[in-house]
């Protein structure tokens, strides 16, 4: 071992020894807890330090599982607020609480250190007495690192069964007062948890960090360019008249969750749209509500783009590019329609749940061309929105399935917008209730307006397609010619999912056709409407009703279909189901009119697709055409029904190419189920046999479950062989074995840091931090 390398294992034992002096007599050390003043101006130079050293290991070692509301203990690494607030032993997922909970959402739901103290939360640093020696013993982020530094980890292989990995783990979450009880009872849980320690050249640089009181800095502010087109986007949203107020309140709770940029420079800001109290021009003073919708409190809301701070994650990551073209856009949906506002409507609960009643003076048109224009955005809301995984949205949906949309110019007929006026009361969605629900009783009242509405649509739609002639592709919308939003695949991953433009993969089971009425209800649902604090029985009437507008989607769909295959094809889509109440309702919406296309074969879903994928050829985005991987890597598109059984859901494969360079594919396993009608019993409803298997080029996922290492050709061929022969769990394990980046790996961060750079070079401003707390150990 190298002196330097001798010198630190000396340090790292004496302060072990120094942490065991301060057990249950830190404030008789250090004297009593007070918040620190950490955040300093950018131009001090150890607030510099901080941006340039330090930072970037935070990020790379420890917001990968730090940086969200799933993040162990709510410790949220990405931004000097989250590092300062600390962690809270409350968790934010719990589907059995009785009453919601109060949120805890940085930036909004407290101001200062000392609020967040008041809210239960407790510090990772030292709040005492600020010396060097205090600053490292009364610090559990230096001690959870210090205690991975002095802990064995295994080379290779798996890790022991008392690493828990399972997302819904227990959560000790200790004070500094019971670090060293925790330490003593878990020696193993030093961070980062279940990967290797940091180097030694990172150890000492947040070590010293520490020391000198943890100086943090926030990121470079906006520069010119982006703060005058900060302002002219803000001068936009925020005009006097009732015309543009509404359509401002429209924008802004479908953008809420966006990440706004305006160049695509390498450095570019990001912004977000919020409420505030304040006018352009004054500093932004947040509307802290659970929902976009619900009552501001003020007289006048102004909707204020905020800059993120915090390190952009790929698992909450929605980049919206605004410029002059997409403004003209909103002026000319928004503003130059013909429509008039003659009174702001308010914020009462059951109004303001309710876009049907809020916006019913905007045109359906504008709505829904608004939605369209960015449709794969609106998408990822469901799946990246609050909950930084899609769970309560996710046992509802198929593994993989193509999404289209009917085109405006027909969804936007008079006859259509009688039919959403008649019956917006029916079209109420769960969050009118709020957050607390007693959910068989408001089940009962949903599914009565839900069966209302379709009763009332499905008679509409079998009126207007009597002859056939119009029941066909002319239905579907073609992006206008070149927007790619008009064709998305959103593939589900058990507890997370992700969206992308085209039609990937090979043939789905299902597919889902939404009308505006659907799309904008789905939006309210599982977005603008869904609070991941909420109770059980909001959480439940919200799983449950989107179980309606799954059976919605996909009945759009089936109508495309000849009469005589629709319900059979239906009843293979909801094999072994019992009846549900959400079947029983939605079987009363397959049209009775016949379909306009013309079928030739026995199997008209597949001409169906063929010929959906020829009507939205020009805007099929083909960046994840998984019949353009490399001849070698194709058999992994058609493996073994064995094979695929031992997959993780995502795996990441980095394999260099014969000009050297790292080339990125997604292995992504689609879970097969005989139906999907079932809350609690996902299991019981799983089809093994007929689960597949589609690899992609690039990245698909934000959590890698697997990581794949293929160095050259010969590495190459032999992997490809090898999984084709995987059978058994002990098949997979040699596999892992020979070509996996596992946990344990000597190298695991060096292949950690080369897997974000490829992702940064290939994904460009859709760039961010991958999770690894789905990382798996076998």
């Amino acid at each position: 071992m190298r002196r330097s390398g001798w010198i630190l294992v000396g340090i790292v034992v004496f302060l072990s020894g120094c942490v065991a002096l301060g057990v249950n007599h830190y404030d008789d050390l250090f004297g009593p807890q007070q918040p620190q003043q950490r955040i300093q101006d950018p131009s001090a130079q150890k607030s510099a330090t901080y941006l340039s050293d330090i930072k970037p290991i935070l990020d790379t070692r420890c917001v990968v599982c730090h940086g969200c509301y799933d993040a162990p203990c709510q410790l949220k690494l990405s931004s000097p607020e989250g590092i300062d607030r600390g962690v809270s032993k409350t968790r934010v997922y719990d589907g059995t609480r009785l009453l919601a909970e109060s949120p805890t959402r940085l930036l909004f739901d407290a101001q200062t250190t000392a609020e967040w103290r008041d809210k239960g939360f407790t510090p990772i640093l030292n709040e005492r007495v600020q010396t060097e020696y205090a600053n490292l013993n009364g610090s559990v982020l230096y001690n959870s690192l210090l205690l991975k530094q002095t802990q064995p980890f295994a080379q290779q292989g798996l890790l022991p069964d008392h690493y828990d990995f399972s997302l819904d783990r227990a959560q000790t979450c200790p004070t500094m007062d019971e670090y060293p009880d925790y330490a003593k009872e878990q020696p193993h849980a030093g961070m980062p948890y279940g990967l290797p320690a940091l180097t030694s050249s990172e150890f000492a640089q947040l070590t010293d960090w520490i020391k000198q009181g943890s100086p943090m800095s926030q990121i470079a502010p906006p520069s010119e360019a982006e703060l005058q087109s900060v302002a002219k986007w803000e001068s936009f949203l925020n005009q006097d008249d009732n015309k543009t107020r509404l359509a401002a309140r429209y924008i802004y709770e479908h953008w809420y969750l966006a990440h706004i940029y305006f160049n695509r420079l390498d450095k570019q800001s990001f912004f977000t749209l919020v409420r505030s109290k304040t006018p352009p021009g004054e500093p932004i003073e947040l509307i802290a509500t659970v929902r976009p919708f619900d009552d501001p409190k003020v007289a006048r809301v102004y909707y204020r783009l905020m800059q993120v701070r915090g390190s952009i994650l790929s698992k909450t990551h929605m980049p919206l590019a605004l410029n002059d073209d997409k403004l003209a856009r909103l002026q000319a949906q928004f503003i130059h329609s013909e429509y008039e506002v003659a009174q702001l409507p308010g914020y009462d609960p059951k109004l303001a749940a309710n876009p049907f009643k809020v916006f019913a003076a905007i045109p359906v048109k504008s709505r829904y061309q608004f939605m369209l224009d960015e449709a794969e955005l609106i998408v990822k809301g469901f799946i990246k929105g609050p909950v930084c995984r899609g769970q309560i949205a996710l046992n509802v949906i198929n593994d993989h399935f193509w999404v289209a949309f009917v085109d405006p110019e027909k969804n936007a007929s008079p006859a259509v917008e009688q039919l959403l006026t008649r019956h917006d009361d029916d079209l109420l969605l769960p969050a009118a209730e709020q957050s607390n629900v007693l959910p068989l009783s408001s089940w009962a009242k949903y599914a009565k307006r839900q069966h209302d509405y379709l009763e009332a649509k499905t008679a509409l739609s079998d009126k207007l397609f009597a002859d056939g002639k119009r029941l066909n592709l002319d239905l579907i919308w073609q992006g206008d010619g070149h927007n790619q939003n008009a064709a998305l695949t959103i593939f589900r991953h058990f507890d997370s999912a992700t969206v992308v433009k085209g039609f990937i993969g090979q043939e789905p089971k299902t597919t889902w056709v939404l009308d505006y009425a659907l799309f904008e209800r789905i939006h309210y649902l599982l977005v603008a409407g869904f609070d991941v604090y909420g109770n059980i029985g909001h959480q439940l009437v919200t799983r449950l009703y989107m179980d309606f507008l799954r059976l919605e989607g996909e009945q759009n769909f089936l109508n495309l279909l000849p009469l005589s295959h629709r319900q059979a094809i239906k009843q293979h889509w909801y094999r072994k189901s019992h009846l549900s109440l959400s079947e029983f309702i939605n079987r009363k919406s397959l049209l009775g009119a016949p379909s306009g296309i013309r079928y030739h074969s026995d199997d008209p879903q597949a001409e169906l697709y063929d010929m959906l994928k020829t009507h939205l050829k020009a805007v099929l985005n083909e960046a994840y055409d998984y019949t353009a991987v490399p001849t070698a890597l194709q058999p992994l598109n058609a493996l073994p029904v064995e094979a695929i059984n031992q997959l993780p859901q995502v795996s990441f494969i980095l394999a260099v190419d014969a000009s050297g360079a790292h080339q990125p594919y997604t292995l992504i396993h689609h879970n097969a189920h005989f139906n999907i009608s079932s809350l609690l019993n996902e299991e019981g409803q799983r089809a093994y046999q007929e689960d597949t298997a589609t690899l992609v080029p690039g990245f698909i996922g934000d959590y890698p479950e697997a990581i794949w290492h293929l160095p050259n050709q010969a590495h190459i061929d032999a992997f490809v062989q090898q999984l084709r022969e995987v059978r058994t769990e002990s098949d997979y394990r040699t596999l892992k074995a020979t070509f996996g980046i596992r946990r344990t790996h000597p190298q695991f961060w060096q292949y950690s840091d080369l897997l974000h750079r490829i992702a940064r070079e290939t994904r460009g401003v859709e760039y961010g931090l991958f999770d690894y707390n789905r990382l798996e150990n076998r």
